[in-house]
């Protein structure tokens, strides 16, 4: 057996069925203890850059199982991987590092599997405080939704089945005899590092995978083996949930279809559900995130009284909640919507504006409409050193932005003839140069990071449709159209999405401000009180834009029109450009 031990961590050695099982420990022993169980190929070391971020707040816990890493393999092999024997494993590891305190459990892939049993048997009550599940079903619920599908088709429920049945590829070539072992001990161990690399983004080197995966591995197989075809065939009807339950789902994950959780609070009625954008080993690819909402869940199970509310109850709180955001513009119109919506889905808010006092009360009312913490800053996103500085002390004092919305735009009407220099300077330097800035200084955080993220751009129906009155303005956001195109082409590879969101005629401030070049100061006075006055009989809600900008970076959208006009106009752009072109001549009144 080989591996490597983690940094600082203290080792034990812990007895159960003839074997001896690998323990380590990190963080203090009196407080809360946390159980991180690993999945398959992997050994403990899978967790070690989320048991570092947890063990500043609690006492962490991890062990190989059986037959992985420093542990040792039961003799034979056939029989001894079975969730029961399993089950006397985690048992005995807690009663050596947690005798007198219930654990919170956490399990990834055969870790979560395994996690499942540990908290729907009895012998194990009062043993658990919570569990934390990703990637990884109970074999007995598995079995219930596959019998459910064959013996009460639909057309859905069929497409369901077929769908796990091809990503479940994998379990049917494990229990082939002998041909995964020799695959593991030969090449598909030498080559499986890279694979996790190109295919799953998994960060290279930092001791993960260790070098005892290819026996790891083969040992492994007999977790499939022993358990998945008895299970599925024969589920047990009492695995209900004794403790509250925090479900991770990556929405990208490979081997495992989001379907499998349908109606899972009918075993789990304490249930917390979670969504990341991300592929199957998150423990690797996300240790920030599943750090933070580990944390969370563990530390609302331990404190007294009565269960706390969940921070963030909107629409897509389970996506979204414990997230950092941060939104410039924010002081007014589709910024502070902006704020709002990701507050009441649970998400940290930073506001950032010029304007100090509208960035302060944005984040006062954040804080009421679910986000569990938000922050106002001033800043001009034109001042590129202002914008380093933001991004620096930002991530120092509440870490790496996970979305970032470039909302802040001022606007100017007037013919090019008539627009100044100096006019197009102010309006290059917010609409695009700001964009520019915040893309650049917190892109790179996300980038360096390597956990993914995602940038939205505010561009507008502007950027594809012309006008003789409106040069400097829609230029501005045509180049925002296509640097958010050119992003999301560089940073796809880096799990970092970026969306072009485009807004017709939407009732905000912005017409009050804008700016009219060729005219003196009483004529510009009537032309943005007119136009104020048509925006707010088009009454279209700045909040209807926010919700946009949510649902475009849950599907990763690319670009995304918002108002009957906006997408009429991009349609029009697309398949009529002429009419568009012949529409431009036009003087509107003002």
């Amino acid at each position: 057996m080989s591996g490597t031990t983690l940094a600082g961590a203290r080792e034990r050695r812990v007895r159960t069925g003839g074997i001896e099982l690998c323990v380590a420990e990190l963080g203090e022993a009196g407080r809360p203890t946390v159980v991180l169980v690993h999945g398959y190929p992997d050994s403990k070391e899978v967790w070690s850059e989320v048991a570092e971020r947890l063990a500043a707040h609690f006492h962490v816990v991890l062990y190989d199982v059986r037959g992985h890493g420093r542990s040792g393999a039961p003799v034979p092999l056939r029989g001894g991987f079975t969730l029961e024997k399993l089950t006397d494993d985690f048992l005995a590891v807690v009663d050596a590092v947690s005798p007198d305190r219930p654990v919170h459990l956490v399990g990834h892939d055969w870790g979560s599997v395994q996690g499942w049993e540990f908290a729907t048997v009895k012998r194990t009550e009062g043993r658990i405080a919570s569990f934390t599940s990703m990637s990884g079903p109970s074999l007995d619920h598995f079995g219930h939704w596959i019998k459910k599908r064959m013996t009460r088709p639909t057309p859905r429920r069929a497409a369901q089945l077929l769908g796990q049945g091809v990503k479940s590829w994998y379990v049917y070539m494990l229990h082939t005899p002998v041909l995964p072992e020799l695959a593991w001990r030969g090449p598909l161990g030498k080559r499986w590092p890279r694979m996790l690399e190109r295919v799953e983004k998994v960060p290279a080197g930092s001791g993960y995978p260790t070098a005892s995966l290819p026996s790891d591995a083969a040992h492994g197989a007999w977790l499939y083996r022993d358990n998945v075809r008895s299970r599925l065939r024969r589920p047990r009807t009492d695995a209900y949930a004794h403790v509250p339950v925090q479900l991770i789902t990556p929405t990208g994950d490979a081997f495992l279809s989001e379907r499998l959780y349908d109606e899972l609070e009918l075993w789990a009625p304490q249930l917390l559900r979670r969504t990341l954008p991300a592929k199957h080993w998150i423990p690797r690819t996300r240790p920030d995130q599943l750090a933070s909402w580990i944390g969370e869940f563990v530390t609302a199970q331990e404190e007294p009284g009565p269960a706390p509310e969940r921070s963030g109850a909107g629409k897509y709180a389970d996506r979204f909640g414990g997230q950092l955001v941060l939104v410039t513009g924010a002081a007014s119109g589709i910024g502070r919507a902006t704020a709002f919506a990701f507050a009441e889905a649970g998400a940290r808010v930073v506001a950032v504006d010029r304007d100090a006092e509208g960035a302060a009360r944005t984040a006062d009312m954040a804080r009421l409409l679910g986000a569990p913490a938000a922050w106002g800053e001033c800043v001009d996103v034109s001042d590129e050193q202002a914008m380093e500085k933001l991004a620096a002390r930002v991530a120092a004092e509440h870490g790496v932005v996970d979305v970032l919305v470039n909302n802040a735009g001022i606007g100017l009407s007037g013919s090019f003839l008539d627009t100044t220099t100096e006019d197009w300077k102010k309006v290059l330097d917010v609409n695009l140069w700001g964009v520019i800035h915040g893309c650049r200084v917190f892109g790179r955080q996300m980038a360096e990071r390597g956990q993914g993220g995602h940038i939205v751009n505010t561009a507008s129906a502007a950027a594809y449709l012309p006008s003789r009155t409106l040069p400097a303005y829609s230029t501005s956001k045509a180049a925002v159209l296509m640097l958010s195109e050119c992003l999301r082409a560089e940073l796809a590879p880096k799990s970092i999405g970026v969306s072009a969101i485009c807004p017709g005629i939407v009732n905000t401030n912005i017409t009050a401000t804008a700016r009219f070049a060729g005219v003196d100061e009483a004529e510009e006075k009537r032309r943005q009180q007119r136009s104020s006055r048509l925006y707010g009989l088009r009454n279209f809600p700045p909040e209807k834009v926010a919700d946009a900008i949510l649902e475009a970076v849950v599907r990763n959208e690319a670009v995304v029109p918002v108002t009957p006009e906006s997408k009429g106009a991009r349609w029009m752009s697309r398949f009529t450009p002429g009419v568009l072109r012949a529409l431009a001549r036009l003087e509107p009144r003002l």
